[in-house]
């Protein structure tokens, strides 16, 4: 009997020991971020046949497990991708919103003061000090452009930098979690199967949520416990014990356009969620049309007040001088072709009018036997212009202020091409810089009339005229449409990316009530598992005095 109850005191010992010991872990690990409480799982021994029954053999540890709820997990995964790409949006967004609505940085103040000025020039033309103004207010006009464009290129800086980054971060991801993969299924292996590396596997979750947030993130279980990570779309990132590695290049059309590289493919577009696809999105949706936009307004101003200035007369009756001077921006060309080896060439062409012009255009190959056809899409107003061939392209191309050609390689059906010709014009505008004095503004429509306003006035009544977009917008409307598209979007993001905040808080609250270390709770666990380690103990000592007794018995 005594043997029995030693046995027995002493297993319980080992496993309450065991549980203290796991209780302390959960304790100091309380504020260890990723960790899962763990608790001690335990079984009765296998009872033993005594010939009058069955007797208890004790207590024994079958498990040290973690508290850990798939589901649960995934959801805060999928919901810390989801926050982080809004958010990445929201906050860059807001800035470039900033920038264009500003009432006092923004363009509009500028466009107003010019064409204020071009009204005092109006109402006394021989008045050189007004002319001055108008002078002054023009370069106060280009430089705001100017400085409008920079500060997109200062964001696109910032954007280049943060998917270089985020990239970055997810090649040492990557590779730690492929690291993981092979000690969790060494562990695995050495204990048969019957014990988990519970915190190595939760260093591997969390792996999985910082991944998560640069990008979305899902993730195959293998037999021998190892994970197969995908990114995006199905991007494979880890595979068993091999991490893929992700690069950033620029694109083959334009170096300040950055692709992400998985093994030689473009994967940009197949990303989603994360800080990743926030940026990208960004960049795609608010920054690169706000550019476009902004560039076609240059364009377009330049243009139809060159036209005008350009048919009058200055005091000294020199006629058929330019205003502005966009000194030739490079157009923005994104291809998506099946030969990687076309070479795609793109050059600006001065328009002759505003009217036709839009901000970016979408060339498609819809035939190559026995020539290349093509259709030219408007994507400011969704007109077509289906049949094309290398020659009326070139025509229909020029019209609207680009030229196009190729080399190197096949154009290939279904191949496209978009095109903004004027997305570096603001950056580009400036004065004339034949026009170095104020009498050699063209306020005149004739030589030789002293006081002739009349051609002022025409530059003038530009303020108001709807020259843009088929004479369906003024200059101030498109720069007010700018605005509002960038503004509409910021707006969703935010209210989006403050539901998305409530929803990555309810599954991280969630995931903390199941995985959590809660202190009231461990130190109640110390104290019931202290009593039970004393009662072992007390066991122990009876058993010990039983022992006594019996060997005294016989002596």
């Amino acid at each position: 009997m005594a043997i029995g109850i030693l046995g027995n005191a002493l297993s319980g010992l080992t496993a309450f020991q065991r549980s203290l010991e796991t209780t302390s872990n959960n304790i100091s690990n309380a504020n260890t971020e990723g960790y899962s409480r763990q608790r001690v799982e335990l079984a009765t021994r296998p009872e033993q046949f005594t010939g009058n029954g069955y007797m208890g053999n004790g207590v024994e540890v079958a498990n040290i497990t973690r508290s850990y709820d798939q589901f649960i997990s995934n959801q805060v995964r999928s919901s810390t991708a989801t926050f982080h790409d809004i958010d990445s949006f929201y906050t860059l967004s807001s800035q470039i919103d900033n920038i264009t609505a500003d009432e006092t940085t923004g363009l509009a103040p500028a466009m107003k003061s010019f064409f204020d000025a071009i009204d005092s020039v109006a109402n006394d033309p021989s008045s050189v000090a007004a002319r001055q103004v108008m002078l002054t207010e023009a370069e106060s006009l280009t430089q705001q452009f100017n400085t409008m464009s920079a500060r997109f290129s200062d964001l696109r800086k910032r954007v280049n930098d943060n998917v270089t980054s985020s990239v970055q971060e997810l090649n040492g991801f990557a590779k730690t979690l492929a690291e993981l993969n092979v000690k969790i299924v060494s562990d695995i292996g050495r204990s048969s199967g019957k014990q988990l590396p519970n915190e190595l596997m939760d260093q591997r979750d969390l792996l999985l949520t910082k991944i998560a947030e640069k990008a979305d993130v899902t993730y195959i279980s293998q037999a021998d416990g190892s994970y197969n990570v995908f990114i995006g779309k199905g991007q494979p990132l880890v595979l068993g014990s091999a991490a893929s590695t992700l690069s950033v290049v620029g694109d083959s059309n334009d170096v300040n356009q950055k692709l992400i590289m998985l093994n030689g493919q473009d994967i940009s577009k197949q990303l989603s969620g994360g800080e990743l696809s926030g940026n990208l999105r960004f960049r795609d949706q608010v920054l690169d049309p706000a550019q476009q936009q902004l560039g076609l307004l240059a364009t377009g101003l330049a243009t139809e007040f060159n036209n005008i200035h350009k048919a009058g007369y200055d005091i000294n009756g020199t006629t058929n001088v330019a205003f502005f001077d966009l000194n030739s921006p490079t157009p923005q060309v994104k291809a998506t072709v099946s030969d990687s080896s076309l070479v795609v060439s793109s050059a600006f062409v001065a328009p002759t009018s505003a009217s036709g012009l839009g901000a970016s255009y979408r060339l498609d190959v819809t035939a190559t036997v026995p020539a290349a056809t093509f259709s030219l899409t408007n994507l400011s107003d969704n007109t077509t212009t289906a049949g094309l061939s290398a020659a009326t392209l070139a025509t229909t191309a020029a019209t609207n202020g680009f030229s196009i050609s190729f080399s190197g390689g096949s154009l290939t059906i279904g191949d496209s091409f978009q095109i903004s010709p004027n997305f570096n014009a603001a950056a580009k505008i400036k004065l004339n810089s034949a026009i170095t004095n104020p009498r050699q503004i063209a306020a005149a429509s004739a030589t030789g009339l002293p006081g002739d306003n009349s051609n002022a006035l025409k530059l003038a009544n530009l303020e108001t005229q709807a020259k843009m977009f088929g004479g369906k917008a003024s200059f101030t409307q498109v720069y007010g449409q700018m605005i509002s598209d960038v503004g509409s979007q910021t707006h969703a993001a935010s209210v989006g990316r403050t539901a998305q905040e409530t929803l990555l808080k309810q599954a991280t609250s969630a995931k903390e009530s199941v995985s959590g270390v809660n202190l009231d709770e461990e130190a109640a666990n110390l104290i019931n598992f202290q009593n039970s380690y004393q009662a072992a103990a007390k066991a122990v000592s009876v058993a010990n005095s039983l022992f006594d007794t019996l060997i005294g018995a016989f002596r």
